[in-house]
């Protein structure tokens, strides 16, 4: 499966990345693919608990089925000012 993953603000800074693409195997939902980010950028484990995630610009729970050619969008939380 491939997808596009998106780093937004303070993540970006912690994985060095804006965006990347990927092709996993084994990966079938959002959780899976947290897991196997948190491995890659121990640092992004540490928001875990926080972190929005979308899938095609929807909001999404961590059991949410990913797909093939799927953009996921992984954020803070929202911050206000």
């Amino acid at each position: 499966m491939k997808l596009r993953v998106l780093f937004f603000s303070v993540l970006r800074d912690l994985t060095g990345q804006e965006e990347i693409e990927l092709t996993c195997e084994g990966v079938h939902t959002v959780a899976d693919l947290l897991a196997m980010l948190n491995a890659r950028w121990p640092k992004l484990a540490e928001w875990d608990s926080s972190l929005l995630v979308a899938v095609d610009h929807a909001y999404v729970k961590r059991d949410a089925a990913l797909h093939d050619g799927a953009e996921v969008a992984i954020m803070p939380p929202v911050q206000g000012g």
